[in-house]
């Protein structure tokens, strides 16, 4: 049985719920509007006492890659790299800290720090990767918002490729009163990754207008797609999901400076919507050897890079 940490917001009554040992997972986010609590973040009931697939519930997190490293390989710096496949996928999947326990390394009553290094957390798969690395993540609960912070470390004496995103569920509708169908999410994306079997074939398409930028109603359609030239405020990016019939809107911010694709994915079978923020495109440490943008970072040694991701949970005023 796995346990949980729970750190809350005394004055709003928000608080949301990590599980360390379950690759630091924030399964549970709660805010308060209007008396009312709002839990907008999908896992079973049974998620600390039975096993979950671990990119299935809560807010996975993702690194040293996001989504997939096609067939679980690649080569760099003249280094040719095997990685375990996923179970029952023809591919690797979503790094190696999601199904891993993290260390805690600093509690308060709204604060928990995780840390996770490579050869400390999983050495057997330190050799699956060019570098050793080490991921920290800040969560903290002020108001109705869930703030994540991403601190990430080169400690090793060679260079470090990474992409980092979330894989985050929420749950729908935001109100005992409301549907499914009520809630409309919004992504101002204008392009999308031409996949073949989930894997980019390296071709950029554009999105009609009335594709996510607009709006999309729940259950109108199915998605699993990666979607690139995120329209940003110079600074941030945002999506939304609006629970019209509650007047609930939650919203999720990003750094602009690293954050660039976001995956839109529907699971079937469940009143989910996943809006996932990476910092790179699936596959990208393959497709980078073909000359294309894809968002894959290298750090130096001794290098450090901080991000963020921030959800927000507001009443809509007509």
């Amino acid at each position: 049985m796995a346990t949980s940490i729970r750190i809350e917001d005394s004055q709003s009554g928000a608080f949301a719920e990590i599980a360390p040992e379950l690759g630091f997972n924030c399964f549970r986010f709660c805010a308060s509007i209007a008396g009312q609590q709002v839990d907008v973040i999908d896992a079973p009931a049974t998620v600390l006492d039975e096993p979950q697939r671990p990119s299935s519930f809560g807010t996975p997190l993702l690194f040293p890659f996001p989504n997939r490293i096609e067939h679980g390989y690649f080569t760099w710096a003249e280094q040719d790299y095997q990685l375990p496949l996923t179970p029952n996928h023809p591919h690797t999947l979503h790094g190696f800290c999601l199904d891993r326990p993290w260390r805690v390394i600093e509690q308060s009553e709204d604060t928990l720090i995780g840390e996770f290094q490579l050869s400390i957390d999983d050495p057997v798969r330190r050799e699956c990767w060019p570098a050793d690395f080490q991921i920290q993540v800040r969560y903290r609960v002020t108001e109705n918002r869930l703030e994540t912070q991403f601190r990430i470390h080169n400690p090793d004496k060679l260079e470090l490729p990474w992409g980092l995103g979330t894989h985050p569920y929420f749950k729908l509708p935001f109100s005992a009163e409301s549907q499914p169908s009520d809630c409309v999410f919004t992504v101002p994306v204008e392009q999308k990754w031409e996949m073949d079997e989930c894997i980019p074939t390296g071709k950029i398409v554009d999105v009609p207008y009335d594709g996510p930028r607009s709006g999309v109603r729940f259950g109108s359609e199915k998605f699993d797609d990666v979607f690139t030239a995120w329209e940003s405020d110079g600074q941030t990016l945002h999506c939304s999901i609006m629970d019209e019939k509650a007047g609930i809107q939650l919203s999720q911010a990003c750094d602009g400076q690293v954050f660039r694709d976001v995956v839109i994915f529907t699971p079937p079978n469940r009143d989910t919507v996943c809006l996932e923020p990476y910092s790179c495109v699936t596959n990208a440490i393959n497709l980078q050897s073909r000359d294309l943008e894809t968002g894959l970072q290298v750090l130096q040694p001794g290098e450090t890079i901080q991000t963020w991701i921030a959800l927000q949970v507001t009443p809509v005023f007509a």
